[in-house]
């Protein structure tokens, strides 16, 4: 079993206990208003208890059963990825690799061992792939294959493995363990999410980037950025090894990552003309509409946390 620490659990109880909130307010908006549909609202509670539970159940059974967790979740990303973009039928061959990229990396963090981790997808299979495409003899496409399926890697399992090695990390601050810079991650680029849709719906009028994602604007962005910058430096000295100081730079940091994360996916989609990446989370659509902003914040939060304490 993990040993939780206390701060990890009273972080864990605090994300419950406004799961709890939401459903509630739910409930109460459902009762009140009988003849508004709210079956999205719904689906997307609901969702979240499910993503919630696997989460806290995947960090509290053990370090191997997280590390399979993000290794499945790394799985289920590329395979969603590759199935909404155009790939010919030969590069299949190179997709095997691709995938056998997943339990490679994920062995690498599981014995942390830092430099090949940090170099396996980046430089490894970045070389691997073009030769694989080579032998395969079809030239037509070669160029747009092999860049699209390496950065189909990138993000999907060399991202999402960072929030994997946070766990791998030597403990700093007891009281947070090693459970607790994932859930400040996990928790903080939720929340700005959340923060700048809030403040974009409040006090939206000036779009940012109309033709990628119209619903942006620089009030929603700034007014969340603030927001989980503020919030970031107070909880980092409670979850992290980080001070206020460093909590502020952490969130301003999460701030932006993670609404560029947002907007590369929507460019995806919108270059394929999708909607959602997929239908596998109900109320939230795909995999990737899920994890877009984590798919930025989460390589960039660890670095900065290894080059300050590590």
């Amino acid at each position: 079993m993990f040993n939780i620490a206390q701060n990890a659990q009273y972080a864990m109880l605090s994300i419950i206990i406004l799961l709890v909130i939401s459903t509630l307010i739910y409930i109460y908006k459902k009762r009140a208003n009988k003849q508004k549909d709210f079956t999205e609202l719904k689906l997307r509670i609901q969702s979240w208890w499910w993503m919630i539970a696997i989460v806290f159940f995947s960090l509290s059974i053990s370090f191997k059963t997280a590390v399979i967790f993000f290794a499945f979740l790394s799985f289920l990303a590329l395979k969603e990825f590759l199935s909404i973009i155009s790939i010919r039928h030969v590069d299949r061959r190179a997709v095997f690799w691709a995938y056998l990229s997943i339990p490679l990396q994920y062995y690498w963090v599981s014995i942390g061992w830092y430099g090949m981790f940090i170099i396996f997808i980046p430089v490894y299979l970045f070389l691997l792939i073009p030769i694989r495409l080579v032998l395969i003899g079809q030239t037509d496409g070669f160029i747009r294959s092999s860049s699209l399926i390496h950065w189909a890697v990138m993000l999907t399992v060399f991202s999402i493995s960072h929030i994997a090695y946070l766990l791998v990390l030597p403990v700093q601050n007891e009281l947070a363990g090693a459970i607790g810079p994932v859930l400040f991650l996990l928790f903080m680029t939720q929340f700005n999410d959340v923060s700048q849709y809030v403040f974009g719906k409040m006090f939206g009028k000036h779009k940012i980037i109309p033709k990628v994602s119209p619903n942006k604007t620089w009030e929603g962005f700034l007014g969340g950025l603030v927001t989980i910058t503020i919030i970031s430096g107070f909880l980092a000295p409670f979850l992290t090894p980080l001070n206020t100081f460093y909590g502020f730079i952490a969130g301003f940091i999460i701030g932006i990552s993670g609404f560029f994360g947002d907007v590369v996916i929507s460019s995806v989609k919108r270059d394929i003309k999708i909607k959602d990446t997929g239908t596998f989370i109900p109320g939230h659509g795909g995999i990737l509409d899920r994890l877009d902003s984590l798919l930025y914040t989460a390589p960039l939060f660890f670095h900065f946390l290894y080059y300050v304490r590590y």
